[in-house]
């Protein structure tokens, strides 16, 4: 080749390169891609992640499984505003799912919505956020801004109008409407919110990180699976654990009021609920694979955290409650929550006690940003996921619900009187007004407790010692060391009127907890300061 050809070959090669590089520098050295996969109502207590075969190997068994992961508020919408601000109800003030108790309402998208941690992602620290599934409860209610209303934060932006549903619903895209049918080729939501997702890893930016949070309607009712998975675990019926269709004795009287033994008709209804939650979950199962093999295929899988949590758990039968959520124990709080990602060991379990207020922090933490900066109430899980050595973290952490209650009469049940609802099936009910309560969940060396407090006319207490009680059948609220009650009781009140640091100071059982007894107030030490998330 004569020199003027080399020279001008080098010179093409050269040029390619100049082109090329800067993508795959941008890939190399950019902060880490996250990914956040939260479905919705998925429990881990009672087999919820059973299904999920392809996720426990792409995720689980790549990564580190946390079995000790709480939400401080058992209900769709409370749950989801604490993953989004990193903050206790009471902080962020979503208390149901009504708008009137702040859910998607017009003073949750002026007063938190900014300071999301997407919102912040996008703004600080130059991620390109997605959003796909469903949001809050009430997103795209007419009196809070319809479906043309996009929260800060998203660079794209597909939230399913209201409550979860696989057919018959309308998205909001970028803030515009678009409805779909019954056709599981093109509507089948799990399917959508896949197709959805691969898209955007395939035409996005390839010089920005990106943040992707994927939010199924799987496993909630009304449960309705792909065809192909309708004839899946045909055998299957919900667990038959000892607090399985057993009286609740010694608890608040919610519980109290359940029928028991269940009727015939209540178990065989539970039981066909969780056979469907269990094939609804098999499609999420499918976009897990889906998605990693595209992050694989870009080359992106290996600089990506990937998150996998629900926003609450469920109960099948315990304590004769046939099917919901909403309850202070565990079925009900704690909820599955799988990491792999960069610097992350295979295979791996972690205790410690992890709450959905941690992941906007630890989301923030690996993006780089200071989380001095944040009025976030969790903590960032990023040293645990490291493997840190002598890492000090919390020992307990707050639980709190407003209950919901009809004013009138369930037409269904008249002989229930009002104050009480989601009577069903066999008028037994599920929440009422007075179902509110606070509770410290303690996991520590020396103590794996529950201290519950009631806002009624009883001050109603439910204590669990958890290593000799797993199920919770026994309230030891009346034997147990009266020095721990109020200790415990004091440690509620803090709690529930903390923010930011100051939830996250030293629990009853550590080494620099502080308790003052002059300053309880209250009788015997059993009281309960009312409830802060009633007023908005």
């Amino acid at each position: 080749m004569a020199p003027s050809a080399l020279l001008r070959a080098l010179a093409l090669a050269l040029a390619a390169l100049l082109v090329l590089s800067p993508a795959r520098a941008a890939r190399q050295t950019r902060r880490p891609n996250v990914v956040l996969i939260l479905t919705d109502d998925q429990d881990v207590c009672l087999g919820g992640m059973t299904p999920l075969k392809k996720t426990n190997a792409l995720i689980a068994q790549m990564g580190i499984t946390f079995l000790n992961a709480y939400v401080p508020s058992a209900l769709c919408c409370p749950s989801r505003a604490s993953i989004l601000t990193g903050k206790y109800p009471h902080n962020h003030h979503v208390v149901n799912n009504t708008l009137e108790g702040n859910c998607s309402s017009k003073l949750w998208q002026k007063i938190q919505e900014p300071y999301t941690f997407p919102a912040l992602l996008k703004a600080m620290c130059g991620y390109q956020t997605f959003f796909a599934g469903k949001y809050l409860n009430e997103y795209g209610a007419e009196d809070a801004g319809g479906v043309g209303h996009v929260p800060p934060g998203w660079s794209f932006w597909y939230a399913l109008e209201k409550n979860s549903k696989y057919y018959n619903y309308t998205l909001s895209v970028n803030g515009k409407a678009r409805k779909h049918g019954e056709n599981y080729s093109v509507d089948y939501l799990t399917d959508v919110l896949a197709n959805m997702s691969l898209d955007f890893l395939e035409y996005k930016s390839n010089f920005e990180p990106f943040f992707m949070m994927i939010s199924t309607p799987a496993p909630h009712s009304p449960w309705t699976p792909a065809p192909q998975y309708t004839k899946s675990f045909q055998n299957v019926s919900a667990p038959r654990n000892s607090n399985f269709n057993i009286h609740g004795k010694n608890k608040h009287w919610l519980i109290r009021q359940a029928k028991t033994p269940m009727t015939n008709s209540s178990i065989q209804f539970l039981d066909d609920a969780y056979r469907k939650r269990w094939q609804t979950l098999l499609s999420v199962d499918d976009l897990i694979e889906k998605l990693v093999k595209k992050l694989e295929l870009n080359g992106e899988l290996d600089n990506t955290y990937i998150f996998y949590t629900s926003d609450n758990g469920f109960h099948t039968g315990q304590f004769s409650l046939p099917i919901d959520k909403r309850q202070l124990y565990e079925f009900d709080i704690k909820v599955p929550l799988l990491v792999r990602g960069p610097g992350i060991k295979p295979n791996q379990t972690n205790k410690m006690l992890v709450a959905n207020i941690d992941l906007g922090p630890t989301i923030l933490d690996i993006a780089g940003y200071d989380l001095n900066k944040t009025q976030m109430d969790g903590m960032s899980l990023l040293p645990l996921l490291r493997g840190d050595k002598n890492v000090t973290w919390r020992s307990d952490f707050l639980v709190e619900y407003q209950g919901e209650g009809y004013n009138g009469s369930d037409p269904t049940c008249p002989g229930l009187g009002p104050g009480v609802t989601h009577c069903f099936p066999d008028c037994v009910c599920e929440d009422s007004y007075n179902n509110t309560y606070a509770c410290v969940r303690t996991l520590s060396t020396s103590w794996d407790l529950q201290y519950c407090e009631f806002d009624d006319r009883e001050v109603f207490v439910e204590v669990y010692n958890l290593t000799a009680d797993p199920h919770q059948i026994n309230n030891i609220a009346k034997t147990i060391d009266q020095e721990i009650l109020e200790k415990m009781n004091y440690r509620l009140m803090m709690l529930q009127s903390c923010s930011g640091a100051t939830c996250r100071t030293p629990g009853v059982f550590d080494p620099g907890y502080k308790f003052d007894p002059r300053l309880m107030f209250s009788n015997h030490g059993v009281r309960a300061r009312r409830f802060s998330a009633r007023s908005l």
